[in-house]
């Protein structure tokens, strides 16, 4: 596992820490690499967290199945993110939601203790852990904003509105196929040709395989 030393010295989260503190907790085993395969499930709906993971390479998905048994997609993980850092010192510390390899994935595990003593000898890597936490619980709370209790329409139209902003464009050029965006509003890829179908109807969208364009007046709105 050596040839991830290097990520994890320079990942956001352990940065604060000297490098000889780091390589002394990985040659004990209080920092621990764990390899996943592509598709495989790192945490269940339900279970129990217990440690700090920290991305050091891959992509991880955090789903959840709604009530209509449609997959969603609530969230993507890629390097030097982390998992388990707003659960790991919660009354209730249990992952509401599965989370999942899209890619082969390595991640640095940190058990609760070793993370807590840490905590509490190094004040530069307690204030990095806090603003850290933080930060990503609000990005994550703002997922679940754009999804939760949206009718179709409104979680298409917020994915666009994003994409918009993004690529500072009412002309969308698509990075994911029409079933991986299906996947992520929640809905079977037929529901999501219809409605599609139907926002081209009303003057809202123009598209086709590669692109989505988002007319004037809706654009912004």
């Amino acid at each position: 596992m050596k040839q991830y030393n290097s990520i994890i010295k320079n990942t956001t989260l352990l940065r604060p820490l000297s490098d000889e503190n780091i390589q002394t907790n990985l040659d004990n085993g209080r920092f621990r690499v764990v390899l996943y395969e592509k598709k495989s499930v790192v945490h269940f709906d339900g279970e129990q967290c217990h440690k700090l993971e920290i991305i050091l390479t891959g992509k991880v998905f955090v789903e959840r199945i709604d009530e209509a048994g449609n997959l969603l997609t609530i969230s993507e993980f890629y390097s030097d993110d982390i998992l388990g850092g707003s659960l790991l010192f919660s009354k209730s510390p249990y992952y509401p939601m599965t989370v999942s390899t899209q890619l082969p994935t390595a991640i640095l595990e940190i058990d609760r203790d070793v993370l807590f003593e840490l905590l509490c000898h190094d004040s530069a890597f307690l204030r990095t852990y806090l603003g850290f936490v933080s930060d990503r619980a609000f990005i994550l709370g703002n997922k679940l904003k754009q999804y939760v209790n949206k009718t179709m329409r409104e979680s298409i139209m917020s994915y666009l509105d994003y994409e918009c902003k993004k690529q500072n464009s009412n002309h969308i050029k698509l990075d994911i196929t029409k079933t991986a965006l299906a996947k992520k509003i929640g809905v079977q890829r037929t529901s999501l040709s219809r409605e599609l179908a139907k926002m081209r109807k009303d003057g809202l969208i123009l598209f086709n395989n590669d692109t989505i364009t988002l007319l004037k007046d809706s654009y912004g709105d």
